[in-house]
């Protein structure tokens, strides 16, 4: 069972997610359009777009998550991002999972 489970550690370990992270985006532009609009540079896993639970707006902000590195690399080469006429700020992130925090800090 020890086997197993290492081996399932070890295969989490690998799938990093490749981040891109968006400001500035319009007050009217959806998750759905998001995804639309990233999906031309590679296949676009999640788009994560919160909420503010007092207004009903989103917070102008989103994580989209890819499914390779060479995608992220892909949106990070073109500049300017525009949707609906404003320019989208882009920043690259590759979140790492508390696990690996914890070994790196050691």
């Amino acid at each position: 069972m020890a086997a197993a489970s290492a081996v399932r550690t070890a295969g989490r370990r690998s799938r990093r997610l490749f981040d891109i992270f968006v400001a500035e985006i319009p007050w009217t532009v959806s998750s759905k359009e998001l995804k639309e609009y990233f999906s031309q540079f590679g296949s676009v896993q999640r788009c994560q777009l919160p909420f503010n639970r007092d207004t009903g707006f989103h917070r102008r902000y989103c994580w989209i998550k890819f499914s390779t590195p060479e995608e992220v690399q892909n949106v990070l080469q073109k500049d300017p991002h525009i949707l609906e006429g404003s320019k989208l700020a882009l920043k690259q992130q590759i979140h790492r999972r508390r696990s690996q925090r914890k070994s790196q800090s050691e």
